[in-house]
């Protein structure tokens, strides 16, 4: 038999076994480890730091901010690379937008206030949902898209009245000025250019509303006719920024229009015009010329005149005729002369992709690309009708805006046309470098809040991926055939 004495021993051992076997247990048990692995760390959303709007040229997409992400860094490929330079700058620009013609007043006027006052914010204010129009082009008397011609000085046939006693502006009284005030109200520094049709037919060699010359001994009358409509139209709290002497002087076939040849115009400009405007403190610009960049000479003679120069603020043009790099022959004969691109119209019968493609590579980029300071569309807006417009006027010139009825009107293809730049790049912007590369035109700017702001139009017919390279980084995107992109940051 086992002693007691033995049996407690065994008992200590069995007790300190467990103990270890219990310590063993809860060691192996700490160091199993978790069937379940911890979540790596997530990595913080990418931010974007591009903002990119487009618009489609089949339309299924107009002005359209894009929610994808555009983040700058150094990912290498092979697709061609826009790179822009803000250290590169070029001309200042003043502003992007239409002319305002009679009838474009008219039909805007037409519209409920309810409809109304909200289209104006959205065409001259800078909300969220505008496109920030900066620069208007209006007719000094009436254009062909007025329903009927007029001057601010019609008397009977037979008459003359040298010294301006009948001179008013009551024909506009009704539509453009009141209209001119609410946008204003708006937009209280936008600019205004100022172009006649014609001069009042008793100044003409024909006594006609189409077509004739001004006659030389009304050149003075004429002369002041600028300085009162300038003087009237400030009464008024309308600042005219600058005037043309003459809607395409080359053109005597509109209803109304006045013939001018460049000799004319240097003529009336250094003899009449230019020291009228200087004895009456008046600091409107004087632009030249106003018609087709087939005729680059006619600009460069009148500024080759001595002593028309000094009154010239520069030289515009539409483009119905020759190429847009027109506008850079004018810049290296004067560099020192501004340059302005005041009209193309969009057709009835065009398509919103052709002119699209066609308005954004020449009219916005190419006129950028080229000195101007500013690029308009033509009319504002038009009736279903394409109206109004004179007999003989343009009969099918499409406005940015057709009004359908008091309650509702469609946006047109210049409307995206010009939107596409004015929304982003608002007056006293400069252009700064950036590469063409293949058929992407472009055009870069820096606002003076200092974004850059880049528009591309892909020409090709083909999807397009691209960089688009700033300061050493670059993001990488793409543009459909026939679309149109701004960025902005």
């Amino acid at each position: 038999m086992k002693t007691m004495n033995e049996i407690t021993k065994r008992g200590k051992r069995f007790f300190i076994l467990g103990i270890l076997a219990l310590l063993f247990i809860n060691c192996n048990h700490e160091k199993t480890p978790d069937p379940t692995p911890p979540a790596p760390p997530v990595n913080p959303p990418a931010k974007n730091e591009v903002d990119f709007w487009l618009t489609n040229g089949d339309e299924s997409v107009k002005l359209q901010k894009q929610n994808t992400i555009l983040a700058f860094g150094t990912n290498a490929n092979q697709y061609p690379t826009i790179e822009v330079d803000e250290k590169v700058t070029n001309q200042t620009i003043d502003g992007f937008g239409y002319t305002l013609t009679g009838g474009s007043a008219e039909v805007i006027n037409s519209l409920a206030t309810a409809v109304k006052q909200p289209l104006l914010q959205e065409l001259f204010g800078t909300g969220e949902n505008a496109i920030s129009i900066s620069y208007l082009r209006i007719s000094i008397g009436a254009s062909d898209l007025n329903e009927s011609p007029f001057t601010y000085d019609d008397i009977p046939s037979g008459q003359s009245d040298v010294h301006l006693n009948n001179f008013s502006l009551t024909p506009d009284m009704t539509n453009v000025i009141p209209l001119l005030k609410e946008i204003l109200a708006i937009n209280p520094n936008i600019k205004i250019l100022g172009s006649p049709w014609s001069a009042p037919v008793w100044m003409k060699d024909n006594n006609s509303f189409v077509g004739g010359s001004l006659q030389p001994q009304y050149y003075e009358a004429y002369a002041q006719y600028f300085v009162k409509y300038i003087q009237q139209m400030k009464a008024q709290g309308i600042t005219i920024d600058a005037i043309t002497p003459q809607n395409e002087p080359l053109n005597p076939a509109n209803n109304p229009s006045m013939y001018m040849t460049a000799a004319q115009e240097a003529d009336f400009i250094k003899n009449h015009l230019g020291p009228a405007f200087k004895n009456a403190n008046i600091n409107s610009k004087i632009i030249i010329y106003d018609h087709n960049c087939d005729k680059p000479d006619y600009p460069i003679s009148i500024l080759n005149d001595a002593d028309a120069r000094p009154f010239i603020n520069g030289s515009a043009f539409h483009l119905y005729g020759g190429d847009i790099s027109a506008l850079s022959t004018v810049h290296a004969a004067y560099p020192d002369k501004d340059l302005y691109f005041t009209e193309q119209w969009t057709a009835a019968n065009g398509s919103f992709a052709g002119d699209l493609k066609w308005h954004v590579k020449n009219v916005i980029i190419g006129s950028m690309l080229n000195w101007s300071k500013n690029a308009l569309e033509w009319n504002l807006a038009n009736n279903g009708y394409y109206g109004p417009h004179t007999t003989g006027g343009c009969d099918a010139c499409k406005g940015a805006i057709t009004v359908v009825s008091s309650s509702s009107f469609n946006r047109n293809v210049s409307y995206y046309i010009i939107a596409h730049v004015s929304k982003f790049v608002p007056a006293g912007s400069v252009r700064i470098s950036s590469s063409i590369t293949g058929n992407l035109s472009n055009a870069a700017f820096k606002t003076p809040a200092g974004k850059k702001v880049l528009i591309v139009e892909n020409y090709g017919d083909t999807k397009s991926n691209f960089n688009i390279k700033f300061n050493g980084k670059w993001i990488t995107t793409s543009l459909n055939g026939g679309s149109v992109g701004t960025f902005v940051w």
